[in-house]
């Protein structure tokens, strides 16, 4: 049996509990939140800083084409500012903007301050071991497993 094989049924219940937890963070987002999209830029240029639209697109497996409208909005809204590449005059690099950023911290406050609340309903156990496996899922969403196997 490979390690795939062996490993199918730990991954579709992992796999549940993420898109559970998810769908419910995604609830507790108050009215006129971030879209999905928005989000994922603004928090793509909070944790690697400035970017090209190429390489966000790329981070978050998209075509650049598919997320002009958000870039453009996101610099309409002041969230996000766009300058002349220094290697590439043609290239446009991504800037996350003050406002930009307190959006984002906004946005992310909502779904902490219900996190918190569910956590204190948990055990000192249970948040140990939510601790640990927080480290370890970040971990696997950053793993390049194809590297390992191809």
């Amino acid at each position: 049996m490979s390690a795939v094989t062996d490993h199918l049924s730990e991954a579709a219940v992992l796999r549940r509990a993420v898109v559970r937890l998810n769908r419910r963070l995604r609830q507790e987002r108050g009215d006129g939140g971030l879209s999905p999209n928005r989000l994922a830029v603004l928090g793509h240029l909070h944790r690697r800083g400035s970017a090209t639209p190429g390489e966000i697109a790329a981070e978050e497996r998209q075509r650049p084409q598919s997320l002009t409208r958000v870039f453009a909005e996101l610099e309409a809204d002041g969230l996000i500012a766009r300058e002349t590449g220094t290697a590439d005059r043609r290239q446009a690099v991504l800037t996350l903007t003050d406002p930009g950023r307190r959006a984002l911290e906004r946005d992310m406050a909502e779904r902490d301050a219900w996190l918190a609340e569910a956590l204190g309903a948990l055990g000192e156990t249970e948040r140990g071991v939510l601790a640990l496996a927080a480290t370890v899922m970040d971990r696997l969403g950053t793993m390049d497993v194809s590297a390992r196997h191809g």
